[in-house]
């Protein structure tokens, strides 16, 4: 009886931190809706602006260029001055971004966006997700991680749906939904001031801006991250910059809705994977993100060389599978083992190894397409991301113990 009545008596404040968990989620979740409300609207401005596949590639790396500098502050500011030091000023930007895309007069406006949002972006996965993590505490540490990564996953879904179904169903195709993403975002500013988030003891002597790194003894689980959580984003990179235009090619439509919700098919995967698998030693989790990455790249190339929309329509369920365990179990593994004071830049590392590999592959995909072919430029694709992912899972066979890990 007494047991139970100390449980009840913590009962109302676990849940109180749980709703402070998931809702300092929220800003996360709007900052990617923002990221990926243009899936489906770039086949409008290439249209309207007339650019190419590598310029197509170019403004999407362009988001992964501002995210790479936002993680080489943000990881160091956010552990030295607290979460809410970059969190607010990465809102801005974002609103800032939003109203870019919205107006935007051409490819430039295009370019500026990306880089803005991309800024925001990287300090989310940084600073945001170890803010979720702070106030989770230490005995919450997996809890903490499936709210970051449901916020990345669920936002990346939810944006190409909202901009499909928005543009094509209201006025103003390339406006409105940026007006509503500005709605998002202003509450996830509010919440983000008002929500008490735990400062970690602040570290002294680093130079403000560097590339993020981890304590000596925890790299080796950096890079099992890097090269599983890198090569799924590969996928689901794919699903966002080309599959779109390929989409609309193979069925001869110009329908925004159709691509949205493919991208949206992604992500619901990612995120119910994740709430399905979250019980998961992270090791499992991060063997099952490599054989679904080598999967459905496999199926990629051969929905480009049979021209198949069920093929794609395979590829993007593959890629969240891929996606949903490599990030959980990526953000869990450095979770449970980095100190507080190191969290936010240790988040930094992590995405920006995995940022950079998916830009990089998919801008060489994009040039290749222009070149060779887009079916030449899948393949190769396909074979780097396979090859990463193999690496990736024999580093986990070797560098994991089987345990609780």
């Amino acid at each position: 009886m007494a047991a139970t009545a100390v449980l009840d008596a913590h009962a109302p404040g676990d849940r109180l931190v749980g709703l402070r968990v998931w809702s300092a989620a929220w800003p996360i979740a709007a900052v990617f809706v923002l990221a990926n409300a243009a899936t489906p609207l770039y086949v409008l401005w290439q249209a309207e602006f007339g650019f190419s596949k590598s310029t197509l590639t170019a403004v999407f790396c362009c988001y992964m260029a501002g995210m790479a500098f936002a993680l080489l502050v943000s990881g160091v500011t956010s552990d030295r001055l607290g979460r809410k030091a970059v969190l607010v000023p990465a809102l801005v930007l974002a609103i800032a971004a939003g109203l870019i895309f919205a107006a935007a007069p051409g490819t430039i406006a295009l370019f500026v966006a990306r880089t803005l949002t991309g800024i925001a972006s990287g300090a989310m996965v940084s600073a945001g997700v170890a803010a979720v993590a702070d106030i989770a505490g230490p005995s919450r540490t997996r809890s903490g991680a499936l709210a970051g990564a449901v916020g990345i996953a669920a936002g990346t879904g939810l944006g190409p749906l909202l901009g499909g179904l928005l543009s094509e169903t209201l006025p103003g195709p390339t406006v409105t939904v940026f007006l509503l993403e500005t709605v998002f975002l202003l509450v996830a500013l509010a919440i983000v001031i008002a929500v008490p988030i735990p400062r970690a003891a602040g570290r002294h002597g680093d130079a403000w801006i560097r590339v993020p790194r981890v304590p000596r003894p925890n790299r080796r689980r950096l890079l099992v991250a890097v090269t599983v959580a890198g090569s799924a984003l590969t996928t689901t990179a794919f699903m966002l910059s080309l599959a779109p235009s390929l989409l609309s090619e193979l069925l001869g439509t110009t329908n925004r809705i159709v691509p949205g919700v493919l991208a949206c098919l992604t992500f619901a995967v990612a995120t119910g994977s994740q709430f399905a698998l979250r019980g998961l030693p992270v090791r499992r989790l991060l063997l099952g993100s490599v054989l679904s990455t080598i999967v459905c790249v496999t199926a990629l190339v051969v929905a480009v060389d049979t021209s198949s929309v069920a093929g794609l329509a395979i590829a993007a369920v593959l890629a969240g599978t891929a996606y949903g365990p490599g990030m959980l179990g990526g953000l869990a593994l450095l979770n449970s083992d980095i100190p507080a004071a190191r969290l936010a830049e240790a988040n930094a590392a992590l995405n920006i190894g995995a940022y950079a590999f998916a830009g990089l592959l998919i801008l060489g995909l994009g040039v290749l397409s222009d070149h060779l072919g887009f079916a030449t430029g899948v393949t190769f694709f396909a074979i780097v991301a396979a090859t990463v992912a193999l690496a990736g899972g024999s580093l986990v066979v070797t560098g994991l113990r089987s345990g609780g890990e």
